[in-house]
């Protein structure tokens, strides 16, 4: 008997009592519903012969799609990899080249789970595929000026009273500061935000977040000085007044004229 309890301590962890067995539960992070069935429902298989790049993509579309919540645990490797039709090896590289992105964590002896939901995902990726791709600054800039011309024009259609109180409290910033060249930027910064809330489009909005991050390296050019903030605040005042009138062309007519003079100062020399 005693050589039985000593043996049930040994292997289990537990505690025995009376020759019963008391079970002892180790307590494991949380995470959503299995999800297993659904994920490998989705995939599909690929064709014979598909390349690694394509399994990560394949995964990628359907982690960003929207129909998983972060935290989901994915099924094991070898379940993925039969769904797929492909190797392990193959599974094991798209997803580590899917956690570099960001897109999932790897957790030794737990298993592969989502990082965050498709919004969290969706600037990482395009952050990654814009520097992969090596555009130059002149292309961000173009990209960023259609980008915050379109929010402008949508902000004119959707923005809220609250909206509109943000952008106007943004603009006194700007009027309040233009003798410290920092807060101006921030509160610059907080103008283009409030606008991107307007615009009621999230989709949008991360997709500028991703070009202005990338194009942040030049932010302390954007202004450099007094009469640069002042030009500012009065293409940003147009702005507000475009919006607050609801008229969608001269919001985006009027973004226009900032983009044009902002991307000047931007592109005007090399970073350091």
């Amino acid at each position: 008997m005693t050589n039985r309890l000593t043996n049930c301590k040994n292997r289990l962890t537990n505690r025995c009592d009376a020759g019963r067995l008391l079970s002892y539960v180790v307590p494991v992070p949380a995470y959503p519903d299995d999800r297993s069935a659904d994920i490998t429902a989705a995939l599909g298989a690929l064709p014979a012969g598909t390349p690694v790049s394509e399994v990560a993509r394949r995964l990628m579309d359907l982690f960003t799609g929207g129909s998983l919540a972060a935290g989901t645990r994915l099924p094991p490797e070898r379940q993925l990899a039969a769904t797929l039709g492909v190797g392990r090896s193959a599974v094991r590289e798209a997803l580590a080249a899917l956690e570099i992105l960001g897109i999932v964590d790897v957790r030794p002896g737990s298993g592969t789970y989502l990082r965050g939901t498709a919004s969290d995902l969706l600037p990482q990726t395009l952050r990654w595929g814009l520097l992969i791709g090596q555009k130059n600054t002149e292309e961000l800039l173009e990209l960023r000026s259609g980008l915050e011309i379109y929010v402008a024009r949508l902000a004119a259609g959707r923005a809220t009273s609250g909206d509109i109180a943000e952008l106007s409290a943004s603009l006194r910033r700007m009027s309040a500061s233009v003798s410290n060249l920092k807060a101006f930027a921030g509160a610059d910064a907080d103008f283009h935000n409030a606008l991107a809330a307007a615009a009621g489009n999230d989709t949008l909005v991360d997709m500028l977040h991703v070009v202005r991050s990338l194009l942040q390296v030049y932010a302390d050019r954007a202004v450099h000085d007094e009469a640069a903030a002042r030009l500012a605040i009065e293409e940003h005042e147009a702005v507000f007044r475009a919006v607050e009138g609801r008229d969608a062309d001269a919001a985006a007519s009027a973004m226009a004229v900032h983009m044009a003079t902002a991307s000047a100062r931007l592109a005007a020399e090399p970073a350091a």
